[in-house]
């Protein structure tokens, strides 16, 4: 078997943007979320699973100089109600909107029997990994909602010195966020590997 190119590396690109909105006189309150989940496709083309690896290669999402399999990138807006309290400020309410796109690759033209079983076993894979990632992007805006939600600052009466903090736990939150998603990556994308493993499936 002719050994397949190197692995795309898959990759995350993000935006994460900050807003405050008008000040409400809403109780601090748990709230239910949900994100907004796209999938958009990018064509490749091929009749066999070589041929359909090497088109990801060629037509996969660029990242930096490189090719990915596939790509999830979000968009992460805030909601916040400050609520002056005596000379005190609270964080009384947090909406956030998040919206999670997951690019993968979809073949153009129809595929005989072994190659589409080839295929959908791969493409699954693929897909299941990029929702882990989609996962732990939640996971990252509740434990925001955990660390900022209802905190209360004191000698803040203009809620000044209460946005500073929150910034501060968001980005604390963030970085936690790169860590885990890091280390799930580096184990899927290591020599034997789960993405290995799928490549493999498809180009033998």
């Amino acid at each position: 078997m002719t050994a397949p190119a190197p692995v795309p590396a898959l990759a995350r690109r993000a935006a994460l943007a900050l807003i405050a909105l008008a000040l409400t006189d809403l109780p601090a309150r748990a709230l239910d979320w949900t994100a907004t989940e796209r999938t958009v496709h990018y064509g490749i083309d091929g009749s066999t699973g070589m041929a359909l690896y090497r088109s990801i290669g060629a037509n996969g999402p660029q990242v930096s100089l490189r090719r990915a399999i596939a790509l999830t990138e979000y968009e992460l807006l805030w909601g916040r109600d400050y609520v002056p309290d005596g000379s005190a400020c609270r964080l009384a309410e947090i909406r956030p909107f998040l919206t999670i796109t997951y690019r993968l690759p979809q073949p153009r033209g129809a595929l005989d029997g072994g190659t589409q079983a080839k295929w959908s076993a791969f493409i699954a894979g693929i897909t299941a990994h990029e929702h882990v990632h989609g996962a732990l992007m939640r996971g990252m805006v509740d434990d925001i909602i955990g660390e900022t939600l209802g905190l209360v600052v004191t000698d803040d009466p203009g809620c000044r010195k209460i946005r500073a903090e929150v910034e501060r736990r968001v980005i604390a939150a963030h970085a936690r966020y790169k860590a885990k998603n890091r280390a799930f990556e580096q184990s899927e994308m290591a020599p034997g590997g789960n993405v290995q493993r799928l490549v493999l499936g498809l180009v033998k």
